[in-house]
């Protein structure tokens, strides 16, 4: 049985469950996640749909964009808790709304072409201009 990881969002109406058994992790840098989070990057993690859950408040949720490629935010606070992608078979949770700490950390920044132009990367983690693979 894989250990299970809780989420939320910031104003605890919506509570999540995922696996932690995530495949890969990254910090995005495009203008879509930092619109989105208001930050200069959006640390996430992937992992199969199937192994996330949303355990409390389903009916607090927005779904930005479709169900198998969008957005889900709490509609009370706005809170973004993952985004879903690859034809709806993953998920990308935004590992800040994590209570507990995963065992995966982002090792590699994307989309760094279009970054911030004020902030700047100070780790030694590999860039990529674009999407990796």
């Amino acid at each position: 049985m894989p250990r299970m990881l809780s989420g939320r969002c910031l104003c605890g109406a919506v509570h999540y469950a995922v696996a932690d058994e995530f495949t890969y992790s990254l910090n995005c840098h495009c203008a879509d996640c930092r619109r989105a989070t208001g930050s200069a990057f959006k640390p996430f993690a992937g992992i199969e749909r199937s192994k996330f859950a949303i355990t409390q408040g389903e009916d607090s949720i927005t779904v930005y964009g479709k169900p198998d490629a969008g957005d889900l935010h709490c509609a009370k606070c706005g809170s973004l808790l993952c985004s879903v992608v690859r034809d709806g078979q993953y998920v990308h949770v935004t590992l800040g709304t994590l209570v507990d700490a995963p065992a995966i950390r982002p090792d590699a920044h994307i989309f760094v072409g279009s970054k911030a132009p004020w902030f700047t990367i100070t780790d030694d983690l590999p860039q990529y201009q674009g999407h990796v693979g």
